[in-house]
């Protein structure tokens, strides 16, 4: 059901006299197409709705019924509520109700104002209604205000984050009545059996001033106590004001600008590798971390706005041509088979699923998507990034830790690839963080306890790796049985791992380096105690010995294939440089933090 009133333009200047008298649902937009036809494109899917009415008064019916001729909208959904004036309006609810009574309707509904423009007008409503089926209750639409709107303006909506419930509404409340600046929108659906309800609130409200829309939700859900769930619209949207005309030119200023028909700049967001300074792998055993971003590992992403959704694969990483049969032989035995492309394809869909559960209305937009990487495993957080842009989904929405576990969800349960938080946290945060991953805390809020800590003034941390390193699933080997089956060796160690990464938080804090340097030396030797050198690995193993042999601390900072290390001895880090590059490792020092980039880059 769409309601719709009427605009009467104040115009002084002459330019839209030819507008004089024409409802405000109806005013030209870009492209010659009406706000109501936005609308009515939105709204017109048999496969959701059985059928739509449209409300209007007296006044302006004649212009609806030739808006409905033009359109292919029946006509006889055009409903008259007999009204002439502003004096003998019915009000919105009443209006609502007359086509309930009068067309006998029993299903629910869906209640939208067909002056309301989005900033987007690419609405998903199939998303809305999945969401409103499975909801026990009513559905309203909101968004979050801009700085430059007032509270005072919109009907407030206070939402559960857990439960998506909306637990209050207030109709244009004044300053310091609530800190809630989410606004009702007029789009709602409505279950059969709370249609009742509609006559109930008329009952009480004898004035049709006071018969609006947020006054019955204000009274549905503050005395009634309802049932009534909120899905936010991750963008703003615009009414065409009372008098209209400054409102009205602002729009439809607003719209000419934006190219409607010409793709959005693109969108590039890289994601960077990390390093474990001290803790890991305790990150999986509900132990601690810290570690930091290093900027020349690193995964891009690029989003442009297209027709069709389009993920293009990489020439390197998705091949689909080979020189021969030969080429394709060797490329598959030492590259495997899967490329990037299934982490773009995952993420997307997760993405999906996410915002539908959460309450999330995205609009109707294709894009494509490619990428660039030298560390895969970033993909997905990369492509996230793109996503939260693209749909202007704000860190409210998918706020931080929330998100670590999102990427981490995308590997493990979409891909079933072997992976650890602590990967996805530093890359959602970036920079140095210190993390504590307690079963008190995972359990009762579902993430950790995660800190950025300062940069400014690290020593010269050193990265060394073999040019094929080992992976997650071999080096972490049979750990995680041992540890759900309560073995006391690896319970220890995980609780000490933690308790060293308490003492190099003080350390890093303190700027003892000295200390640092012996607690990373001991995280290493922890760490070979339980998982033995045979899973360590030779090459691993190799790389210690070496950096051992100038007096520098070393630990692996992932699950294997690398080495990072602290020589506070200038001279012997010269030194080591070169004998790491003779043994065949690729080996860098990791400069300091760079604010502007929010992570710390890798010298050659």
């Amino acid at each position: 059901l769409i309601c719709v009133l009427s605009l009467s333009l104040n115009d002084d200047t002459g330019l839209y006299s030819h507008l004089t008298g024409v409802p405000k649902a109806l005013l030209p937009g870009i492209g010659g197409k009406k706000i109501l036809d936005f609308w009515w494109e939105t709204v017109n899917m048999r496969q959701l709705f059985t059928e739509v009415y449209l409300v209007t008064n007296a006044d302006k019916y004649k212009y609806y019924e030739r808006w409905a001729t033009a359109n292919d909208f029946p006509v006889e959904n055009v409903v008259n509520d007999g009204s002439t004036t502003l004096e003998d309006r019915l009000g919105a609810v009443a209006d609502l109700v007359l086509v309930i009574r009068s067309r006998k309707l029993r299903d629910d509904i869906v209640v939208i104002a067909g002056d309301m423009l989005c900033a987007d007008q690419n609405f998903d409503i199939a998303q809305v209604i999945r969401f409103f089926r499975s909801k026990p209750g009513e559905l309203i639409i909101y968004y979050e205000l801009e700085e430059s709107e007032k509270c005072s303006s919109r009907g407030i909506v206070e939402v559960c984050p857990d439960t998506h419930r909306i637990t209050r509404f207030l109709e244009k409340p004044q300053d310091g009545l609530t800190a809630s600046r989410l606004a009702s929108v007029v789009f709602y659906c409505i279950q059969r059996d709370t249609l009742s309800y509609l006559s109930d609130f008329l009952s009480l409200q004898p004035q049709t001033t006071e018969r609006t829309f947020g006054q019955f939700w204000e009274w549905l859900i503050n005395e009634k106590h309802l049932d009534v769930f909120g899905m936010k619209l991750p963008t703003g949207f615009q009414l065409i004001g009372q008098v209209g005309l400054s409102d009205y030119t602002k729009w439809l200023t607003h719209y000419s600008t934006k190219q409607q028909y010409n793709p959005a700049k693109p969108i590039t967001c890289r994601s960077f590798a990390r390093v474990g300074l001290m803790g890991n792998p305790s990150d999986g055993f509900n132990g601690k971390t810290i570690a930091m971003t290093i900027s020349n590992f690193w995964a891009e992403v690029t989003l442009v706005e297209s027709q069709t959704l389009v993920l293009v694969p990489h020439p390197l990483n998705d091949p689909t041509e080979f020189g021969s049969l030969q080429d394709l032989f060797c490329i598959s035995r030492k590259e495997g088979y899967l490329g990037g492309l299934r982490l773009l394809q995952a993420t997307c869909k997760k993405f999906y699923q996410f915002c539908s559960k959460q309450g999330l209305a995205l609009t109707k937009q294709n894009f494509t998507l490619k990428y660039d990487t030298n560390i895969p495993r970033a993909i997905v957080s990369a492509t996230l990034k793109c996503l939260m842009k693209f749909y202007n989904i704000t860190d409210n929405d998918l706020p931080k830790p929330v998100r670590a576990n999102f990427i981490l969800n995308v590997e493990t349960d979409e891909l079933f690839i072997t992976a650890g938080l602590q990967d996805r946290v530093v890359q959602v945060y970036e920079g140095l963080v210190y993390m504590d991953f307690s079963k008190k805390l995972m359990e009762e809020q579902g993430y950790g306890n995660y800190v950025s800590m300062d940069m400014s003034n690290l020593p010269l941390f050193w990265l060394a790796y073999l040019s094929d390193p080992s992976d997650s699933g071999r080096i972490h080997s049979n750990i995680r049985q041992r540890w759900l089956s309560g073995e006391p060796l690896v319970v220890e160690a995980m609780k000490t791992f933690a308790e060293l990464t308490d003492q190099a938080r003080t350390a890093l804090q303190d700027r003892d380096w000295s200390c640092l340097a012996q607690l990373m030396d001991k995280n290493f030797e922890l760490r070979r105690s339980i998982y033995t050198d045979d899973c360590l690995g030779p090459g691993n193993l190799k790389m210690v010995q070496l950096a051992r042999q100038f007096g520098s601390a070393v630990k692996l900072p992932g699950s294997g294939g690398a080495v990072v290390g602290l020589c506070l001895d200038q001279a012997k880090l010269v030194e080591m440089r070169q004998a790491f590059q003779e043994a065949g490792c690729v080996f860098c020092v990791i400069a300091p933090y760079n604010p502007s980039a929010s992570t710390v880059g890798c010298q050659h």
